[in-house]
């Protein structure tokens, strides 16, 4: 490591401002290789391109600095103050930026590919494009940032901050947002398959046209959150909360939703064929022209649902609650109703051929 003394950085710095202004006909393009710049004062420096591979910039102070397509791979830039320092395009892999202040800063199209940014202040951040594969984003505050069309494959985001962050089209396919605060975060068209969001805070989350195929959803909060027409192939989202979701025209098939509380959620022309419904909270929930075919149903509480125009052929519908279900039109062909609480439910128009009903209660209420 190098130490540089103050004049000399001074005019390293100034020499590489006139590189830049000349487009290189004048000056020298700063190299700051395993330079030692441990804490130094670099408050608007202008180090657009810079070389700073290994550098040694913790606590440094690089507030509103120019670090626009700089070279960072592998520098130390921990507990470093970069507030709204311009990092666009800059190369920053398997850089160390734990506990860094990023906030309000331009990282659009950063790379920074296997970077430590545990712990990481990231508020309204702009990271659209950016590649952070592998990246250590775990307990980060990444309040209101941008990641549109990020790359987060793989990245571990355990108990991150992203309430009310921009996540669109963003790719999170196995990354671990185990425990993440996504409250209110736009996740719409993003890829999060075979995620880990276990535990995580959804509330109000749209998640429209997402891919959640084989995610692991188990006691996530959903509540209120948007997942019309994504994809939740095989997820599992066992005792998920769902209260009021909308998942209306969602690919559902073969979902683990067993225990899962669903009441007054829409599932409206869903595909749920061949999903595990056991024990589900589905009170009021909207299941028009929805598919059920061959589903689990087992226990579950429908009572007051919407299932006019249901498709539940062959579906396990025992010890059930449709105590006052719409079933209009739905068809129930062979499917298993033994011991289910029909009581004042429709059915006109309802198919049940072949449908078991011994034990069912069909009796109007007294």
């Amino acid at each position: 490591m190098t130490k540089i003394p103050f004049e000399t950085l001074n005019e390293i710095i100034e020499n590489h401002r006139l590189w830049l202004d000349s487009n290189g006909k004048d000056g020298v393009q700063a190299n700051l290789r395993r330079a030692s710049l441990r804490g130094a004062d670099l408050r608007q420096a202008n180090l657009g391109q810079a070389i700073l591979i290994q550098a040694d910039l913790c606590k440094a102070n690089l507030s509103e600095a120019n670090l626009k397509e700089a070279d960072l791979n592998q520098a130390d830039l921990s507990k470093a103050d970069l507030n709204r320092a311009n990092l666009s395009s800059a190369l920053i892999c398997e850089a160390r930026l734990r506990e860094a202040n990023l906030g309000q800063e331009n990282l659009g199209r950063a790379i920074l590919i296997q970077a430590d940014l545990c712990k990481a202040i990231l508020c309204q951040v702009n990271l659209e494009q950016a590649n952070l594969i592998l990246s250590d984003l775990g307990l980060a505050d990444l309040r209101e940032a941008n990641l549109s069309g990020a790359k987060l494959d793989r990245a571990n985001l355990h108990q991150a901050n992203l309430s009310q962050a921009i996540l669109f089209e963003a790719d999170l396919r196995s990354a671990k947002l185990s425990q993440a605060n996504l409250n209110k975060a736009d996740l719409s068209n993003a890829i999060l398959y075979g995620a880990d969001l276990q535990e995580a805070d959804l509330i109000q989350a749209n998640l429209g046209g997402a891919d959640l195929s084989e995610a692991e959803l188990t006691g996530a909060n959903l509540q209120g959150a948007v997942l019309r027409e994504a994809s939740l192939c095989d997820a599992n989202l066992h005792g998920a909360e769902l209260r009021e979701a909308d998942l209306s025209r969602a690919d559902l098939r073969g979902t683990d939703l067993r225990w899962a509380d669903l009441t007054m959620a829409d599932l409206s022309l869903a595909d749920l064929s061949e999903a595990n419904l056991g024990g589900a909270k589905l009170h009021r929930a909207n299941l028009h022209q929805s598919n059920l075919g061959k589903a689990s149903l087992f226990e579950a509480d429908l009572s007051d649902a919407k299932l006019s125009g249901a498709d539940l052929q062959e579906a396990d519908l025992k010890l059930a609650i449709f105590r006052g279900a719409d079933l209009s039109g739905a068809d129930l062909s062979g499917a298993n109703l033994s011991e289910a609480d029909l009581r004042e439910a429709n059915l006109q128009g309802t198919n049940l051929s072949g449908t078991i009903l011994s034990g069912a209660n069909l009796d109007p209420e007294p």
